[in-house]
């Protein structure tokens, strides 16, 4: 096996152990406060302790995990400011990449890719929240926050996009299956898709300020979702990664 060979498969290992390990976290099958055994922990998702090593090392760096003074991790316990601050700061950046896309501009392909983007998300919200798709929904909220970072043309704001939704419950769409019987959460997503409209405009008209505005807005919907969320158990449960959460 070749050098380039080796290095692929060594970098597909590790992701497969990021991806377990993740999940167990995330699930809530490994408590928050409690040590990771790299013995176990390899065990378990059938990898070799080389790729789980480096993944405990990268969850570790992502702020998932802490580094235990005496060697090796524990799962991280975040409390609900942790996870308020982590939204706002998602904000902070995606308003930044909004701002930076209409002040720097945006070429004509990428600007009829944002508005085929917008145009598909109004196919699936206009029917209305009973009726919504919210699968659908789900894949092209994700691509309309991708786009924006993207669209930036920072590679760094992207950067720091990527490392805090890592973060369970700091995404986009972080709360949309807690939203799917909840009527009031399911009308929320026509008004986000009202910003969405709005950011898109201001990009495409450089308003720097308006798109930065309207962006850190839009992200303030999840704190209120957050809110909402912690409130009642049952929906704690529908959102990856709040098993974390202590209230």
């Amino acid at each position: 096996m070749g050098d380039n060979a080796r290095q692929e498969k060594g970098s597909s290992q590790t992701l497969k152990a990021v991806l377990g390990v993740r999940d167990l976290v995330f699930s809530g099958a490994i408590p928050a406060g409690e040590r990771l055994s790299e013995i176990s922990v390899s065990e378990h998702l059938g990898l070799s302790r080389t790729p789980v090593r480096a993944a405990l090392a990268r969850l570790e760096q992502e702020g998932i995990l802490e580094a235990i003074p005496s060697g090796g991790y524990s799962v991280r316990l975040f409390s609900a400011a942790d996870v308020a601050d982590a939204i706002e700061l998602r904000g902070v950046l995606e308003g930044t990449a909004a701002r930076l896309a209409a002040e720097r501009g945006i070429t004509p392909a990428r600007l009829a890719a944002l508005r085929a983007l917008i145009q598909n998300l109004d196919t699936v919200v206009l029917p209305g929240p009973d009726k919504m798709d919210l699968d659908a929904y789900m894949v092209l909220n994700a691509q309309f926050h991708e786009m924006v970072a993207e669209l930036s043309g920072s590679r760094i704001v992207q950067r720091e996009l990527e490392r805090v939704m890592q973060l369970p419950f700091a995404g986009p769409s972080a709360f949309l299956n807690a939203q799917i019987s909840v009527p009031a959460f399911r009308a929320s997503l026509t008004f986000g898709q009202t910003q969405h409209r709005a950011i898109a405009h201001a990009i495409e008209m450089r308003e720097g300020s308006r798109a930065e505005a309207v962006t850190r807005e839009h992200a303030r919907l999840a704190r209120i979702n957050l809110d909402f969320v912690l409130k009642d158990p049952a929906l704690i449960e529908r959102v990856p990664g709040l098993v974390l959460v202590s209230n």
